[in-house]
């Protein structure tokens, strides 16, 4: 590990890193218009305290929590690597709760996730995400929305004045003084008796919806 990385990950360095980011990010949605297409579609979830799984690409996750209008928390899974780590700090300012999980085991621990969606909480997943592919959704976030039986809503995000990084997942920052708009889809239900060989069909599904929801908030963007 090279001296940049290990001041990178460095506790401190982190929690500095952090504040700032999260001083750009309010600076970036105070300074922009923000619309909200098919708001209503979550509104009846969060106005009838009924949980739901939010769907989003990993490369949209800057601005992520100006889509939430819940009094309650949205529990976002994030990796338990110094990336996730310092995602989990900046979330805490947007009142984001962040549940790491490991990335030396392909096994997750269901039951905390399970417990969360019983008592009526929020998950939060990028079905890409911690480490890609870009926008190839994996099987775990079908599972969960299967075994749990809670539905799946997709959200995607565009703004007039941005950068792609050159991340693995063209992570995407928002200038000020943009133009921004997200869309939200029709809630996806994965059947109770799904077999495990459907379970890639619903993967398709899954990220066409993520996709059309980006495609729409671009969209609107030029009319």
């Amino acid at each position: 590990m090279n001296i940049k990385k290990k001041i990178l990950k460095n506790y401190i360095v982190q929690n500095i890193l952090a504040f700032i980011t999260f001083v750009y990010i309010l600076f970036v949605k105070t300074t922009s218009n923000i619309k909200y297409i098919n708001e209503e579609v979550p509104k009846k979830f969060w106005d009838g305290n009924k949980p739901f799984i939010l769907a989003f690409w990993h490369n949209q996750l800057m601005m992520i929590s100006f889509c939430w209008k819940s009094k309650k928390k949205i529990n976002i899974l994030a990796s338990g690597h110094s990336d996730g780590r310092f995602g989990a700090i900046v979330g805490n300012y947007f009142n984001l709760n962040n549940i790491q999980t490991s990335i030396n085991s392909n096994a997750l621990s269901m039951r905390p996730i399970f417990k969360l969606l019983n008592d009526n909480n929020y998950l939060g997943i990028t079905p890409d995400g911690p480490r890609g592919p870009r926008e190839i959704a994996s099987s775990g976030i079908i599972r969960i929305a299967k075994n749990t039986q809670i539905p799946i809503l997709t959200v995607g995000f565009a703004s007039s004045k941005n950068k792609k990084l050159k991340s693995w997942d063209k992570f995407l920052v928002t200038f000020p003084f943009s133009k921004c708009v997200f869309s939200w889809s029709e809630p996806l239900l994965i059947p109770k008796n799904l077999d495990d060989n459907q379970i890639p069909k619903f993967q398709k599904i899954l990220e066409a919806k993520i996709k059309n929801c980006i495609k729409i908030s671009k969209e609107d963007l030029s009319v």
